[in-house]
C-alpha cells in the first residue's frame, strides 16, 4: 500500500514537470512568434512590399523610356523623371524611411545595418533635389548620395528568413516531419 502511494506521488509529480516544461516551451515558441510577426508586419514586411514595388515601377520606366539604366537622365527624359520622382518612388521611399526611422527597435541584428542608414541618407538627398525642383532650380537630377544596392537584398533575404521562421513556429516538429517524409518536392 505504501508502495502504491509513493509511485502515486512519484507520477503525479511527473506529471507537473512534464506539464510544466511544456507550458513553458510552448510560451517561449509563442512569444518567438509573437516577435516574428512584428518584425514581418511592421518592419520588413512594408520595406520588402514597398521595395518590390519600387523595382518593377522602376523597370517599367526604364523600359517606356528604352533605356537599361537611368544614367544619365537626359533633358528630354527629365519631365517624365521628376513626375515618377514625385509620384512613385518618393512615397514609395517615404514609407521605407518612416518604417526604418519609426520601428528601428524591430531589426534582426543587434547594430543597425549599414544599408539601412545609407537608404535613408539617399532619401534625404532626394528630399532637397525635389526642394530645388519645386523652386525652378533643375540643376540636378539625383541625389548626391547614390542608391545602396545591397539595400534591396538585405530587406528580401531578411524578409524570406523571417517568414521561414514564422513557418518553423507555427508548425510542430511532427508537422515538419510529416512534410519531409510525404511532401517532397520532385
Amino acid at each position: 500500500m505504501q508502495n502504491a502511494a509513493v509511485l502515486t506521488i512519484v507520477l503525479a509529480f511527473a506529471g507537473y514537470l512534464v506539464t510544466f516544461m511544456s507550458t513553458r516551451m510552448l510560451a517561449r515558441r509563442q512569444d518567438k512568434l509573437r516577435l516574428v510577426n512584428m518584425r514581418l508586419n511592421e518592419f520588413y514586411g512594408p520595406l520588402y512590399v514597398a521595395s518590390q514595388a519600387g523595382n518593377i515601377a522602376y523597370r517599367s520606366l526604364l523600359k517606356k523610356q528604352g533605356k537599361t539604366q537611368s544614367e544619365p537622365i537626359r533633358d528630354e527624359d527629365m519631365r517624365e523623371w521628376m513626375l515618377w520622382m514625385r509620384t512613385i518612388f518618393m512615397p514609395l521611399n517615404d514609407v521605407r524611411e518612416k518604417v526604418i526611422i519609426e520601428k528601428a527597435h524591430l531589426i534582426v541584428e543587434e547594430q543597425m545595418p549599414q544599408c539601412l542608414l545609407d537608404f535613408v541618407t539617399h532619401v534625404v538627398g532626394y528630399k532637397a533635389v525635389l526642394c530645388k525642383w519645386a523652386e525652378g532650380d533643375y540643376s540636378e537630377r539625383r541625389s548626391t548620395i547614390g542608391w545602396p544596392p545591397e539595400f534591396d537584398v538585405y530587406v528580401r533575404q531578411s524578409y524570406q528568413a523571417l517568414k521561414r521562421e514564422q513557418t518553423r513556429l507555427l508548425h510542430n516538429a511532427l508537422w515538419r516531419l510529416w512534410s519531409r517524409l510525404f511532401h517532397r518536392k520532385p
